[in-house]
């Protein structure tokens, strides 16, 4: 059965353009030919940084859906993303951010025929963060790349933040789908079939956007809905200023490993599953401040 390649929808923030042009390359190679985007663009981001990503994507043959600058509410990716997914129109869409990278156990269109044949109208995903050999914070070469600067992947989003790691990576159109893609009310994925979402925000700079994060969410400059992103930003900050400047990557609880774009993790489709299925949201404790 040919199934038609689902559109990617994502807002996109003021990453580096080579990271961009990986992320378009890593998608088209999965067999995405439509790209719905917007940029959103904080005050603090000069005009020629803003100027040369739009460049950068029409170079790459994708004319941006829109382009805004002003506050990050949290509410405000998900009215960007919610708007392009109704430009998108009927099928399927593929949600990603700039710095997820999604791998499947199989082609894409056999993943979405799968999905049809047994009724589900999503997909989901399992968050696999993605770090440098050191744990340093550290930049990317383009003719490197991803693999070769951030080789080792494992469980910090949860584990250490306290972050949900689970995605819906593939939406039916007409499935509402909750702020970050974490979850779609009244849909479950099929935790058999979970593909891996390799995590490439632990970069350079990474620690900036962080400490502007909880500033303006504390100040009320962003609008939060809840406090937890701004915990999250605080508890990885928290623990390189522990260790260093740097990830720890020999604590056990991440599970850090040598992983590739090219090849799925062994046994990860039950490790996924394992994961998937039993990840609740974390209950705040006084712990939190000393890890």
């Amino acid at each position: 059965m040919l199934t038609t390649p689902p559109a990617l929808i994502a807002v996109i923030g003021p990453v580096e353009p080579s990271l961009l042009a990986a992320w378009v390359c890593h998608y088209r190679r999965l067999g995405i030919e439509r790209f719905l985007i917007a940029f959103h663009f904080p005050e603090h981001v000069p005009d020629h940084q803003r100027h040369e990503l739009q460049a950068s994507s029409r170079e790459l043959g994708i004319t941006p859906a829109g382009t805004s600058v002003g506050p990050w509410h949290e509410h405000t990716n998900t009215q960007l993303r919610d708007a392009l997914r109704h430009r998108a129109g009927p099928g399927w869409h593929l949600l990603a951010d700039a710095d997820e990278f999604q791998q499947y156990p199989a082609p894409l269109g056999e993943v979405i025929a799968q999905a049809d044949k047994s009724g589900r109208r999503v997909v989901g995903g399992l968050m696999l963060d993605r770090v440098s050999a050191s744990g340093r914070l550290a930049g990317w070469q383009p003719q490197g790349g991803l693999d070769l600067a951030y080789p080792l992947g494992g469980y910090l989003t949860h584990r250490l933040l306290h972050g949900d790691p689970r995605k819906i990576v593939l939406a039916c159109h007409d499935v509402t789908v909750a702020s970050g893609n974490h979850r779609a009310p009244g849909h479950k994925p099929d935790a058999d079939r979970i593909c891996a979402v390799h995590h490439f925000k632990w970069r350079s700079g990474v620690l900036d956007d962080l400490r502007r994060r909880i500033q303006h969410f504390s100040s009320g400059t962003w609008q939060e809905q809840t406090p937890a992103v701004r915990e999250e930003a605080s508890r990885l900050l928290t623990h390189v200023g522990q260790h260093g400047g740097v990830i720890n990557i020999s604590d056990p609880r991440f599970a850090f490993r040598r992983v590739s774009l090219d090849r799925m993790s062994f046994g990860w489709p039950a490790e996924a599953c394992g994961v998937f299925t039993t990840w609740r949201p974390h209950m705040q404790s006084g712990q939190d401040r000393r890890q």
